[in-house]
């Protein structure tokens, strides 16, 4: 005999159904999500981090139901770069009950086309679409729908065939971290494998990604908003952006540093507070920037980058990422003398020369699934496991080697 399909019921899409966005913007259709507050937003005037801030690295939906079937209505804005190869649809990942459960990609949207060897960009309108996860298992769970970490994402309209309610609260810690396009996901293939979501995962905290795709410049408005965020555990990735962007010398560096985290410890005074170097980038490591697509590789179909700096330029100052690594390791080890809860950690520990050589970039800047699989183990291992800064219980003194 033939069973009916239960009637879908439209749920509103709130802020208690919501987790890892610090705002949501009213829109014609519904909600779209951001990492960074208002305020930053009408203060900030590049183009580049407003585009990164608005796609959703992290962000997911989270409910209890009984559903067997999910909808979820979306308008995302899809990045089109002329003469590279096409971007595939951002990936609308579902967990049941922590588990993977799921893939859906939305067709349609907006479409946002720009040109890489002027920055100039063009926005054109499209219609809204729908994610669907049919033939969930029966019975109580809790569905997590995470949105893809590189498509900024309009949530329109959630519809299940049971009622849905917020997942009540876990007792988890919340890890805050802030870090370059490998933070948000850059090239990874789905929002739970970007490898601060797996280190999350495996560390069994909830997490906000402030990761922002060439935008972790040290910006005060960034500080401030992680000082003005609750949380338990706050991590800061700090290097490849400030070199590749070629944006400012030693000079400004080490009180940039040094300013960037005095604003942080004003709201997390005891919080601990890693700060993690940049992974091996063997285009940067001695050659300053900035970087640039390489255009001979963008004429073949291929999206390569290459550092357009002089390595004798490091003697005026310009930085590059051993300098970087070294001057942190200098400015954590002077603070850390007053601030025990203070960390450092080197980013070759987590992607090195042995990891390179097996797990190449496939663009010369960004880690593919495979490495942001073996980053996010390791920074699981390095800061959450017991003994390490993120361990759930520590002892006094502990500390992180920071050539560990």
């Amino acid at each position: 005999m033939h069973t009916a399909p239960h009637p879908r019921i439209t749920t509103p899409v709130t802020a208690e159904l919501l987790r890892g966005a610090l705002d949501l913007e009213p829109t014609e259709h519904g909600l779209l999500p951001h990492r960074l507050p208002a305020w930053v937003r009408a203060r900030n005037t590049d183009g580049q981090l407003a585009m990164a801030e608005s796609q959703p690295s992290g962000v997911r939906l989270a409910f209890r139901t009984r559903a067997t079937a999910v909808e979820l209505d979306a308008r995302p804005t899809k990045r089109v770069y002329p003469g590279a190869p096409p971007r595939p649809d951002g990936v609308y990942e579902l967990l049941v009950d922590g588990r993977p459960a799921g893939q859906a990609r939305v067709a349609g949207g907006n479409t946002l086309t720009v040109d890489l060897s002027t920055g100039a960009a063009q926005n054109r309108p499209g219609p809204v679409g729908t994610a669907r996860f049919p033939a969930l298992p029966e019975g109580l769970k809790d569905i997590e729908i995470w949105l893809p970490h590189n498509e900024t994402t309009e949530l329109v309209a959630l519809r299940t065939d049971a009622p849905v309610e917020p997942i009540p609260d876990r007792g988890r810690r919340t890890w805050l971290h802030h870090g370059s396009s490998i933070s948000q996901g850059s090239d990874t293939a789905s929002p739970t494998t970007t490898w601060p979501a797996l280190a999350a995962a495996l560390g069994g905290v909830e997490l906000i990604n402030l990761g922002l795709a060439g935008s972790a410049l040290l910006d005060p408005f960034t500080a401030r908003v992680m000082r003005d965020t609750p949380a338990d555990l706050i991590s800061v990735k700090i290097g490849i952006n400030l070199v590749n962007t070629d944006l400012m010398r030693l000079r400004a560096f080490t009180p940039a540093v040094h300013g960037f985290l005095d604003t942080v410890r004003e709201g997390h005074p005891d919080t601990p507070l890693l700060v993690v170097s940049s992974l091996l980038c063997p285009i940067h490591e001695d050659t300053p920037g900035p970087s640039a697509p390489d255009l001979t590789a963008l004429s073949t179909g291929q999206l390569r980058f290459r550092a357009t700096g002089d390595p004798a330029d490091r003697a005026s100052g310009k930085l590059t990422l051993r300098v970087v690594r070294a001057e942190l390791d200098r400015i954590v080890r002077q603070r850390a003398a007053q601030d025990r809860n203070l960390h450092h950690l080197d980013g070759r520990a987590l992607y090195g020369e042995a990891d390179f050589a097996e797990l190449p970039l496939p663009d010369g800047l960004h880690p593919d699934t495979a490495a942001h699989r073996r980053v996010g183990e390791r920074f699981a291992a390095l800061a959450f496991a017991p003994g390490r800064p993120f361990a759930a219980r520590r002892a006094a003194g502990d500390r992180l080697d920071s050539d560990a």
